[in-house]
C-alpha cells in the first residue's frame, strides 16, 4: 500500500538534484550518486579513446559509431532517466548525435564501470532497463577486479559471453574488429583506489 501511495519521481526531480551528483530516475525511483572518482573517469576516458579512433573516426577500425560517455537517456514510456558510463549507436541507427539535452533512442551497447557504490543499482536496476529496451550489448567494468564482463541480449535476457581478465589486450563484442588496449583501463595502482 506504502508503494501504491509513494510519488513517481521525474525529471523535475533530477533538475532539482544537486548538481554535485549524478541522477537518475529507475522504475519511478530517484536515484544519486556522487560524480565519479578520478579512477572511475579514467577508465571510462581510456575507454572512450580506444573506441572512438576507430569505430567512429574509421582510423584503424570500421567506423559506424557514436561513442559518447555519460549520455543522459530516457528511455520507455514513462520514462526511466539512465546515465550510462558510456553509450555507443550504429551510424545505421543513429546517423547523427542530436543537439538535444538527452536522447530517447536506446543505444546498441552500453559499459557500466563498477564500484562500491554503484554495482547493485548498476546490475538490479540498470540491467533490467538495459534488456526492455533491447540494448544489445552491455559491458560490466571492474576496475579493482581488472574484469570486463561481456554481455549479449539472447532472447529474453543477457547472456555473459565472455570475462576478461589478464590479457594485457582482448577483441571484445560489438567491438571484435579491433584488439583493444585494456590494460590501459586499469589503475596504476589497483589497491588505491577510490570508492567512486
Amino acid at each position: 500500500m506504502a508503494d501504491a501511495a509513494r510519488k513517481r519521481a521525474s525529471y523535475e526531480d533530477v533538475l532539482a538534484a544537486d548538481p554535485r551528483v549524478i541522477a537518475e530516475v529507475l522504475d519511478g525511483t530517484l536515484y544519486t550518486q556522487p560524480r565519479p572518482a578520478l579512477s572511475h573517469a579514467k577508465v571510462a576516458s581510456e575507454l572512450a579513446f580506444e573506441l572512438i579512433g576507430p569505430f567512429r573516426r574509421g582510423r584503424g577500425g570500421p567506423g559506424g559509431w557514436h561513442v559518447l560517455q555519460k549520455p543522459e537517456l530516457h528511455l520507455g514510456p514513462k520514462p526511466d532517466i539512465i546515465v550510462p558510463d558510456l553509450a555507443g549507436w550504429r551510424v545505421a541507427r543513429m546517423p547523427r548525435v542530436p543537439t538535444a539535452a538527452y536522447e530517447t533512442l536506446a543505444p546498441d551497447w552500453v559499459a557500466e564501470i563498477l564500484s562500491p557504490s554503484t554495482t547493485r543499482v548498476d546490475r538490479s536496476h540498470k540491467l533490467p532497463i538495459y534488456r526492455r529496451e533491447q540494448v544489445r550489448h552491455v559491458w560490466l567494468i571492474d576496475p579493482r577486479a581488472m574484469t570486463i564482463e561481456v554481455l549479449r541480449l539472447d532472447g529474453e535476457g543477457y547472456r555473459l559471453v565472455e570475462v576478461h581478465a589478464d590479457a594485457p589486450t582482448a577483441r571484445l563484442e560489438p567491438f571484435e574488429a579491433v584488439e583493444l588496449d585494456v590494460q590501459s583501463l586499469w589503475p596504476d595502482e589497483p589497491d588505491t583506489l577510490a570508492p567512486a
